[in-house]
């Protein structure tokens, strides 16, 4: 089962939502005002969000982005805005879909569906991998894929963060750049390919390790995650 977040304040509508979600393989959490929807979300963290534009209390553009800078959780507006500057905007502001009202309900349930299956990988985390990992100053959530250290968020590209799990999923252990490339990519390394070195210096450099003493290079081995340096 996955979890709605439905914030609406059209009863009817969020009524017939619900019945028909909750036929299927979702249950449905309902907010009917956009002021109350970012601290629901954090009490309860849902799968998914469907979200209205007009709403009492605060506007659904400033509720979707709200909830976008704390969590990459799916974003559905449905709304009977049909401004295709609206559209533009929900988008920029993070949401993962635009559908109009109104809507037929199996139409819903397939944009829901889409939306699962093109993010497998999170939805997983949420589900089944909502821990943290802790190294001294380090924490990482695979949740929502926030890294922090010495209490400040890291702002880590998508290729940097998967780099980054692979190494403190293996704390001390030595990673050859095949491993890397192995769990990363799918492929074995060729003996010239830098990109793991390019990305490597990177990740130094986020985390001021101009000495290499947080990601250690062992010479003619690989790279080895030193999980007692994080202070």
């Amino acid at each position: 089962m996955y979890r709605v977040m439905l914030v609406e304040d059209d009863e009817r509508l969020a009524e017939l939502v619900i019945e028909y979600l909750q036929a299927y393989e979702f249950t449905v959490d309902l907010v009917p005002r956009g002021d109350l929807a970012l601290s629901r979300f954090t009490e309860n963290p849902p799968d998914m969000v469907v979200l209205d534009l007009m709403l009492p209390g605060m506007d659904g553009m400033v509720v979707c982005r709200q909830i976008r800078d704390i969590s990459k959780v799916p974003i559905l507006i449905l709304t009977a805005r049909e401004d295709s500057y609206d559209e533009v905007s929900a988008l920029e502001q993070g949401a993962d879909d635009f559908v109009s009202k109104p809507v037929q309900p199996r139409i819903l349930l397939a944009r829901l569906r889409a939306l699962v299956r093109r993010i497998p990988s999170q939805n997983a985390s949420l589900k089944t991998e909502t821990e943290s990992l802790n190294f001294g100053s380090l924490h990482i959530s695979r949740s929502d894929r926030v890294v922090t250290w010495r209490q400040q968020v890291v702002d880590l590209s998508n290729t940097e963060f998967k780099l980054l799990m692979v190494l403190v999923e293996a704390p001390g252990k030595v990673l050859s750049r095949d491993d890397i490339l192995k769990k990363m990519r799918g492929i074995e390394f060729d003996g010239l390919d830098r990109s793991i070195d390019n990305l490597i210096s990177r990740l130094r450099r986020r985390f001021d390790d101009q000495q290499s003493e947080k990601i250690k290079t062992v010479w003619g081995e690989g790279y080895l995650f030193s999980p007692s340096a994080w202070d």
